[in-house]
């Protein structure tokens, strides 16, 4: 069973983030980004690790801020969301994109907007074969692993100094 976030009503403003290789990385609401951020975690998360459809994509949606990573302007590729407690979730980047620097734009991008809203560290739930990804960018493991959807995850947090 997926972990349950906080809910507290959030309205993002859109600020937008550009990055490496024709990547650009934009910020906005579930109503802005939800259809093409929908389309990439239902591949990633439903179709290739069977996460179910209705553990995948709930209540807390409306409510954060959504960063879509889009090549050359046009197809998106990667999706991540920023809770308002600073917690950072459903990180999913397109199987053709993967190894091209997405998912660290992605985190790049929510770590500034936590960092605009006052944050003083990040958290987020890794599956334990991204850990070292994590680390790369100052994530430190914080508990134990535990089971989520049958997949193994770690606690990890950096601090936004």
């Amino acid at each position: 069973m997926r972990k349950k976030e906080p809910i507290e009503t959030l309205r993002p403003g859109r600020s937008e983030g550009a990055g490496q290789g024709g990547i650009h990385v934009t910020l906005g609401t579930w109503d802005e980004l939800g259809e093409q951020a929908r389309r990439i975690r239902f591949e990633v998360f439903v179709a290739e690790q069977a996460v179910p459809l209705e553990l995948e994509f709930d209540s807390i949606d409306p409510l954060c801020v959504h960063a879509l990573a889009l090549q050359s302007g046009a197809a998106a590729v990667g999706t991540a969301r920023l809770l308002l407690d600073g917690h950072i979730g459903r990180v999913a980047v397109t199987r053709e994109a993967r190894g091209q620097g997405v998912g660290g734009l992605l985190l790049l991008r929510l770590i500034a907007a936590a960092r605009e809203r006052g944050h003083r560290e990040v958290e987020l739930f890794s599956q334990v074969r991204a850990q070292r990804f994590y680390e790369r960018y100052g994530f430190v493991v914080v508990g134990p692993h535990f089971d989520d959807v049958g997949i193994p995850h770690v606690p990890m947090r950096a601090k936004l100094i």
